[in-house]
């Protein structure tokens, strides 16, 4: 499941802490870079490799937003929901994206290209609405950026 380079990738990160289980969220945040989401085969791995229990893992796995159990597609969206973000057009965003890809929130595109998520919060409530396409920010989103982004995540 983990290439030997990405063993190495992952040995050399556990040895920037101070205790193997204090990487446990970045080394999430690379198994799921390497094998596309948290598989319960990558769970077990993980436990495996830190010394701890699959339950300890799956607990810290499926309590943060941007960690993913299921499969997502080539391109993830994320649309900020914090309050700052609703006052200002978040849930219009939402609507429109669904829409347009003819998804639910959640959900991948047929295609698999893109799966659209809620974020609690982006950090960046003096530019809400904001949503977060493949790690990059996008801020004072509105239906017509949404879609110039859109088109270029569907033609890639």
């Amino acid at each position: 499941m983990i290439s030997e380079t990405a063993r190495r990738r992952f040995d050399a990160l556990i040895g920037r802490y101070p205790e193997k289980r204090s990487a446990l969220i970045p080394l999430l945040h690379e198994v799921q870079a390497e094998v596309g989401h948290l598989s319960p085969e990558a769970v077990d791995w993980v436990a495996g490799y830190l010394g701890l229990s699959p339950a300890d893992v799956m607990s810290v796995a499926s309590f943060y937003d941007m960690l993913s159990l299921e499969p997502t597609g080539k391109h993830l969206i994320y649309v900020c929901q914090n309050l700052t973000c609703t006052l200002l057009g978040a849930e219009r965003l939402i609507r429109h994206l669904e829409s347009r890809l003819g998804v639910r929130i959640g959900e991948t595109t047929a295609d698999g290209k893109i799966t659209v998520k809620r974020m609690e919060c982006l950090a960046s409530c003096g530019t809400a609405p904001s949503i977060q396409v493949d790690g990059v920010y996008h801020h004072h989103v509105t239906p017509e950026k949404l879609d110039a982004l859109l088109d270029a995540l569907q033609r890639d």
